[in-house]
């Protein structure tokens, strides 16, 4: 029986960090820490977990949680002058409690987060900004994250920035994984100091470290799990470019909050813009939305079943 949906504030007891939990009605619950603004669990109406948290996390600031949905601001990696990854995934955000009006309605079930300049920020990053996020559950147990920047400058400056969702994937085994969608298109290898290739295969799959920056890609990437029959569909909007990452077996050795084989059962897949920076001008605001939804599949023939088709037309 279908319960009501709710959005609960906790503290956790192993970390000390406030959380919110969502829970929709049907059985979708999503966690949010105020450290980060992360995303670290997202479990869908059947109670699978689709994120993916390091055992060895270490939920202790300043270093970023090694898992879930890591908020990249104002840079992703090294695509920058800043520290890996921008500041904005190892700051405490607040409660938005006025959020202006979102342009198109969304779900009830969701959590406003608001992150703004400060001192220690404007050191390394000069300049003056609101960045707005909101996370949401749809009724059927999509997974939507909303970002909203705004240039506040009073210096009538413009700033750029890069951006990423950071998304860390809970999958059976990565070698049986595959992402179809990045086809034919073109990449930066960070492996090979941003070379600039082009995709051959007729997806992506995994039998080494990936490091890899697809440019222009479509609006519907998928990920296919072989073993656990379930495909993952993202949807993303004003986030021109790909993210695909995993370590493999030596770079996680090398990392002290990731488990040594843990690179076997997640894979970084994230909508993010990083070839062409987002400029603002004083006074205006950018936004731009990941969407993931879980379904069941059957993969055959490099075919997806008739289900997972029509979901990736209706979200």
């Amino acid at each position: 029986m279908a319960g009501t949906a709710s959005v609960e504030r906790v503290k956790d007891r192993a970390t000390g960090l406030d959380k919110f939990v969502l829970r929709e009605a049907r059985g979708s619950s999503v966690e949010v820490y105020l450290y980060g603004g992360q995303v670290t669990f997202w479990k869908n109406n059947f109670g699978h977990q689709l994120l993916f948290v390091s055992n060895k996390a270490t939920f202790k600031p300043p270093k970023a949680i090694r898992g879930g949905i890591q908020i990249c601001f104002p840079q992703l990696g090294s695509h920058g002058v800043l520290e890996q990854h921008g500041f904005a995934r190892n700051r405490f955000w607040s409660v938005d409690e006025s959020p202006p009006p979102f342009p198109v309605a969304t779900s009830n079930c969701h959590i406003d987060l608001i992150l703004k300049t400060s001192q220690e920020d404007l050191k390394m990053w000069p300049h003056s900004y609101e960045f707005r996020l909101r996370v949401a559950l749809s009724p059927r147990g999509d997974l939507i994250l909303t970002s909203r920047i705004r240039n506040i400058s009073s210096d009538g400056k413009p700033f750029q920035f890069t951006f990423a969702y950071h998304t860390y994937f809970s999958v059976s085994d990565i070698s049986e994984v595959r992402v179809e969608g990045l086809e034919t298109l073109d990449y930066l290898d960070n492996l090979q100091s941003k070379k600039r290739c082009t995709e051959q295969g007729d997806a992506v799959v995994f039998e080494s470290e990936v490091d890899k920056v697809y440019l222009s890609a479509p609006q519907k990437i998928v990920i296919i799990d072989h073993e656990k029959k379930r495909t993952l569909v993202l949807r993303k909007e004003e986030l021109p470019d790909v993210v695909v990452w995993n370590p493999w077996d030596k770079k996680a050795k090398a990392m002290p909050d990731f488990g040594d084989d843990e690179y076997k059962n997640m894979l970084c897949v994230g909508a993010a813009a990083i070839e062409k920076p987002i400029t603002l001008r004083p006074g205006e605001e950018w936004l731009g939305k990941q969407e993931i939804s879980a379904v069941p599949s059957s993969y055959s023939s490099g075919q997806l079943d008739p289900e997972v088709i029509r979901r990736m037309h209706t979200i």
